[in-house]
């Protein structure tokens, strides 16, 4: 029997769910859901709604709307999430570009010099392969914008508090990791950690933007990074098994933890109370099964909202 995926009408799509056990009330509108958001995006949340997966079939009694609203809690978090993590992005671009201005000057001869970065000789091939792909964005990319055309037409160089502008987060995360030490922990002690969990927290929060940006599915995200051990798993009194935090290591919580220690507390707080409305709105729509097994898919403890005070 052949395994190819063939097209399916809005009437077949609406028809494997009914199959499936998911109650449709009203199929005019879920048809119109389907083709406006995709099947198969709705259809990734149906695991939340399953008993049992082998069988693939729905806990009885939940509605297409309950599967739905589980889509568009996701879309929200990642849009809220998204919206943060880009202020830290921010953050972290004015910080490294004032530090390495201030220290080595501010013209691409300047800063991109190779002696300013780590001269450990396990990394040497990194510090090469990073400013490669700095001075690429400056060739492919200077042209392209408004600030980084200005700079190079009027004085001919791109200064790097400008250059950051069109860097990814990704590279700008990977260009922590090769500074020198002193300079790591220089920026560090803006967020009062040590420069490992910064250079760790910058991979994490990268790896999730671009997830976000990708709109996909968020709320069960593990990345391979965990986050150190710090006192916000101890204070909220996360579970502990092998010796291990549960909870809050590379789950959506860990994000959580990291914006609490990078965010402004004016920010964070709106952050929270953000995510805090979305995980109420949902709690309202849900009927067949309860929000907490949200929260322990999110990896969030049930006094999570405890952190903003924290």
């Amino acid at each position: 029997m052949s395994n190819n995926k063939v097209f399916k009408t809005l009437d077949e799509q609406v028809e494997i769910l009914r199959s499936k056990g998911l109650v449709i009330q009203d199929e005019t509108y879920t048809k119109e859901i389907l083709l406006r958001e995709n099947y198969f995006f709705i259809s990734g949340y149906r695991h939340l709604f399953m008993n049992n997966t082998k069988e693939n079939k729905f806990i009885p009694n939940t509605t297409f709307e309950e599967l739905y609203s589980m889509f568009t809690f996701d879309r929200s978090l990642r849009n809220i999430l998204f919206k943060y993590i880009l202020v830290v992005e921010n953050n972290i671009k004015s910080l490294i570009s004032y530090e390495l201005s201030k220290k080595y000057g501010f013209k691409e001869k300047d800063y991109l010099n190779v002696d300013n970065f780590t001269q450990n000789p396990m990394k040497i091939r990194q510090v090469h392969d990073i400013l490669d792909k700095m001075r690429r964005q400056i060739r492919v990319n200077g042209k392209q914008h408004t600030a980084t055309l200005h700079y190079l037409s009027n004085y001919g160089y791109i200064p790097l508090w400008i250059l950051v502008k069109v860097l990814s987060f990704g590279i700008v995360s990977e260009l922590y990791t090769i500074l020198k030490e002193e300079d790591q922990e220089s920026i560090a002690r803006f967020y009062g950690i040590d420069s490992e969990s910064l250079s760790i927290y910058l991979s994490v929060l990268s790896n999730y933007r671009n997830l976000c940006a990708h709109e996909d599915i968020l709320y069960d995200h593990k990345t391979q990074r965990s986050i150190p051990d710090n006192k916000y798993h101890r204070l909220l009194n996360i579970s502990v098994e092998e010796e291990e935090y549960i909870k809050g290591k590379n789950d959506l919580f860990s994000v959580i933890i990291i914006l609490k220690i990078m965010l402004d507390e004016n920010d964070f707080h709106i952050f929270i109370n953000e995510v805090s409305y979305e995980m109420d709105f949902l709690e309202g729509k849900l009927n067949a099964i309860n929000i907490d097994k949200i929260l322990d898919k999110t990896g969030f403890p049930k006094n999570w909202r405890d952190i903003i005070g924290l």
